[in-house]
């Protein structure tokens, strides 16, 4: 399956954003580490539907006007790391949970390292709010897009654990 991909400016970096055929498939960070999404050869497309109402929704998301995302995604994964990554979809903005919450949420209360590595290949960052995850002290913790993004993310929801860091 082929995909396509358009960039994004925004207060993080540039985003590179993905669809695969009428679903968001990612949304991957400046510096992403090689790998860390697996999405095959991608194809440069700016005019895609599903990648400008992207841009547009986190536009809005960026300018403090939107608190919730309405876009097709298409997660690919294994069972567990899509049970995370909806779990994820469930955060409210403004809030955040511990890897041992999503644990517990998803029904496996012993999984809480595999949960921080599922939340760690997480493709579609921002939209399925990873960010929103922190450790169990409410530490700031590892984040693809980087901690001063993290950080970022949560003043602009206004979370309280961005004062943590």
């Amino acid at each position: 399956m082929s995909c396509v991909y358009t960039l994004m400016d925004s207060p993080v970096g540039v985003l590179t954003l993905v669809a695969r055929d009428q679903h968001l498939a990612a949304v991957l960070w400046e510096n992403e580490r090689e790998n860390r999404v697996r999405l095959g050869e991608l194809q440069r497309d700016d005019q895609h539907p599903v990648l400008q109402e992207t841009a547009r929704q986190l536009g809005d998301y960026f300018a403090g006007s939107r608190q919730t995302f309405d876009l097709p995604l298409a997660f690919t994964g294994t069972d567990f790391q899509r049970d995370v990554w909806a779990a994820l979809l469930t955060i409210p903005f403004g809030e955040t949970r511990s890897y041992g919450d999503i644990a517990r949420q998803i029904g496996k209360p012993q999984a809480v390292r595999a949960v921080g590595a599922a939340n760690g290949r997480n493709p579609i960052s921002i939209i399925a709010p990873c960010h929103r995850v922190i450790g169990a002290c409410g530490r700031l913790t590892g984040f693809a897009g980087g901690l001063p993004a993290k950080q970022l993310l949560l003043k602009l929801e206004g979370g309280q654990a961005a004062q943590l860091f």
